[in-house]
């Protein structure tokens, strides 16, 4: 079957999810409402409501999503790992940390950023950065065992340090701090504004090209260290670059739209099963379906118990960590 037709499904789930998610709200607006709003034929009410109050938001869920299920499918390629993902290895919750930092340092008793929003971006690489450094520094430090096993490991560990550094910036902080950090806890994409769009779009079409050029590196991964040196594929190089650019897109969604986890563990997966992980579209068929996952758990956020919103963090764990739980058993029983 060829790859574009492989696409079709969950290409056709995610557009219609879009249009539900957009006519979805506090008043309902039936699809072909939303579709004359999007093509500039709506009313000017349906058109405000469409492209000032929900699309933001929609487009924030699908270019999130897509971050972080490409950042989980390179960091499982680069471990070789299929538990690997930015939330098990600590980068999504090293990024939580930067940003508490960052509103810790740098926000005012009325909730207000006194320096620049943009600069949060930057917080969110620095403490991603900084808890990725570490725990490929600690994998490599330990030179028994299975090294993708240490990683993992070493991943959960470092995570758990980031989530305490985080309940100490919120408890030894003041107390309007907690409502920001929140947020970042959990997970949302609430408070989406165009400028959220515009710097996740802008960070993607930075990441694509450079993506699309490394997919035979990244099918070449797939094979052991020597193999793979053979191919000429200059092996460490290759993966502290990818890991850079996991870690890169990782913090970028994070800054965002906090820390929603598990995306990255079961896109991928998903994808796989789907498409197959060495046909050319597997990338894209991995950020599609980040991007389905994290629009249909915010939709089902806000309408699961209306008026009020759960986060959406909440929902992708649901899913995300019974498979995380599965694929752990999965792998004991095969090493057994």
């Amino acid at each position: 079957m060829p790859s574009a037709v492989r696409l079709a499904p969950v290409l056709g789930l995610l557009v219609l999810a879009t249009i539900a998610a957009i006519g979805i709200g506090s008043s309902f607006m039936p699809p072909e409402r939303v579709v004359s709003a999007l093509m500039g034929q709506g009313t000017r009410m349906d058109e405000v409501i469409v492209w000032k109050l929900r699309l933001p938001r929609v487009l924030l869920a699908v270019l999130a999503g897509a971050a972080l299920a490409l950042a989980g499918a390179l960091l499982q390629r680069v471990v070789r790992n299929p538990m690997a993902s930015p939330s098990v290895l600590g980068i999504s919750d090293g990024a939580a940390v930067g940003i508490l930092v960052f509103l810790w340092m740098f926000s005012d008793e009325g909730n207000n950023l006194i320096v620049s929003v943009h600069w949060q971006p930057l917080a969110a690489i620095l403490g991603a950065s900084i808890f990725g450094g570490l725990v490929m520094l600690l994998a490599l430090a330990d030179r028994g065992g299975n090294r993708s096993l240490k990683i993992i490991l070493y991943g959960i560990a470092l995570a758990a340090l980031a989530k305490a550094v985080v309940t100490l910036l919120i408890i030894l902080g003041p107390v309007y701090r907690a409502s920001q950090a929140l947020t970042w806890l959990t997970g949302s994409v609430g408070a989406a504004h165009w400028d959220d769009v515009l710097t996740m779009a802008l960070g993607l079409a930075l990441a694509a090209p450079f993506l699309a050029s490394q997919r035979l590196v990244l099918r070449q991964l797939v094979l052991d260290p020597e193999s793979a040196a053979t191919t000429g594929v200059p092996l460490e190089r290759a993966q502290f670059i990818l890991l850079a650019t996991a870690v890169a897109l990782t913090a970028l969604a994070t800054a965002h739209v906090g820390a929603i986890g598990f995306v990255g563990l079961v896109a991928p997966h998903i994808a796989r099963v789907m498409h197959g992980q060495f046909r050319s579209f597997y990338l894209l068929s991995t950020a599609l379906t980040g991007s389905l996952i994290v629009l249909s758990a915010d939709l089902l956020a806000r309408t699961i118990a209306p008026p009020l919103e759960l986060p959406t963090g909440a929902l992708t764990a649901l899913v995300g960590a019974p498979l995380f739980l599965y694929l752990l058993i999965k792998g004991r029983r095969y090493h057994a």
